[in-house]
């Protein structure tokens, strides 16, 4: 945390506007009570707090002098049950509260710190903290990776443990009690979605107040999303296979076209390449899979001129990671979303960097309102071969999630969690072994 705020202090003196006897301002998190109750929620630090200072206590404030790069953390008063600890307040002439800013993936703006006497400074806001969040340092890449080791392993827990006649939300619940108790994980990085037959075709199934709570199927398939979260550090990982371990010939056929779309984008990824190409690499890559399998019939080129694409995978193919599973920078000043299907939910459009910590998530579902626009959309029904279609309503999706790293000539794979068709079938068959025993060696 000391190197993140060494970081912010020379881009905030490399950066125009910016006086000398300038501080940073950053309010953390409060501790909130579940309505009108005395009954806390579970607590999770501010995120922009979290990575200037690391304090995982609610009510404190902190400030970075950018001149000399000393900082004060400034925290509550506690009753006297408390080791007490007081801080006088530091003033100087001027403030910079860059907390203050729109972020571009959810749409809100970040609170800006708030005290007592504020209005007696000059307070400027700056978004350079979101920039600085974009690359990782090596101690940040190394939280990074065990958050990923972790829910890997949980999620093989889960792929080794499911079985036709649970619930869905069993499954939510062994994957949240591995990460907790082998990883020390109290908080997920999100809700988990654990969507099996018809359901793994709803993007966040899970969210509503009674998630989760299908009885799952001989013969479902299960796409099971799900990442545990150390210091606030998230893994976002997606897993999907069938219930009863064994792929069907139209399982298969799914599968191995969305494995195939990420495996390319996972061997085209390097600095300086464009994150849209990368969506539309994977667009076209199940387009002509889908071709393959009869879905689809014609040329892939004007399939994409159409964007059929999107009928099949409605969401981007991946984010920014880090602190937040939605991690923020995407979008620079000046840098607008796509205004095309699929492309508009793109959460990123910048160039690919070293030290980006990216998921690459691509999916093909089956929605039925979606399907059943193309259909009506001359200009897409055109490539649609309706009968095939029809033998896969209520398939539900398949989506393939991998957390990497960015280097200098490619890509580190973070997420370790077997992915062939073989891998998993021999996998979820062999129970005599430890579950650890079979995992995926392959090196992209």
């Amino acid at each position: 945390f000391a190197e993140n705020r060494r970081r912010l202090c020379e881009g905030l003196k490399a950066k125009d506007g910016v006086v000398s006897q300038s501080v940073v301002v950053l309010q953390g998190g409060e501790q909130k009570q579940r309505y009108c109750t005395d009954t806390d929620l579970l607590f999770r630090q501010e995120s922009f707090f979290h990575w200037a200072f690391g304090v995982t206590e609610p009510d404190c404030f902190g400030a970075i002098d950018v001149d000399s790069g000393k900082s004060i953390l400034f925290v509550p008063k506690l009753p006297e049950s408390y080791d007490e600890i007081e801080f006088n307040m530091f003033y100087v002439c001027f403030f910079l509260s860059v907390q203050r800013g729109l972020n571009t993936d959810s749409g809100s703006t970040c609170r800006e710190a708030s005290f007592q006497g504020i209005s007696k400074y000059s307070v400027s806001h700056l978004l350079l903290l979101f920039y600085s969040r974009l690359l990782k340092t090596d101690m940040e890449l190394e939280v990074l990776r065990y958050t990923n080791r972790i829910s890997s392993e949980a999620h093989k827990m889960v792929m080794k443990h499911v079985k036709p006649g649970q619930k869905e939300y069993e499954m939510e619940s062994l994957f949240q009690h591995y990460c907790y108790t082998k990883g020390g994980m109290r908080h997920t990085s999100y809700t988990c979605i654990c969507g099996t037959g018809n359901n793994s075709s709803v993007l966040h199934y899970g969210h509503a107040g009674a998630p989760n709570d299908k009885t799952i199927v001989d013969g479902d398939m299960c796409l099971f999303d799900m990442g545990g979260e150390y210091y606030c550090y998230s893994s976002d990982i997606t897993c999907s296979f069938p219930a009863n371990g064994k792929f069907t010939a139209d399982q298969r056929a799914i599968y191995e076209a969305v494995l195939k779309s990420s495996r390319a984008v996972m061997a085209a990824i390097k600095p300086g390449v464009k994150w849209t190409d990368m969506h539309r690499l994977a667009d076209r890559v199940h387009l002509e899979e889908l071709v393959k399998v009869g879905i689809l019939k014609g040329s892939v080129e004007d399939m994409l001129k159409v964007h059929l694409g999107s009928v099949f995978m409605p969401h981007g193919l991946g984010h920014l990671l880090g602190i937040d599973v939605h991690d923020v920078g995407g979008y620079p000043e000046g840098v607008e979303r796509i205004n095309e299907p699929g492309l508009r939910s793109l959460r990123m459009g910048r160039l690919v960097q070293e030290r980006m910590v990216l998921t690459v998530e691509p999916g093909i579902y089956f929605i039925n309102h979606l399907l059943d626009q193309a259909l009506a959309n001359p200009a897409q029904s055109c490539f649609i071969n309706s009968q095939v279609l029809a033998r896969f309503r209520g398939f539900g999706g398949v989506r393939i999630e991998d957390d990497i790293a960015v280097t200098a000539n490619g890509m580190e794979l973070l997420t370790c969690v077997p992915r062939t068709v073989e891998e998993i079938e021999a996998f979820m068959a062999d129970a005599a072994k430890p579950f650890s025993a079979v995992v995926s060696q392959e090196k992209l």
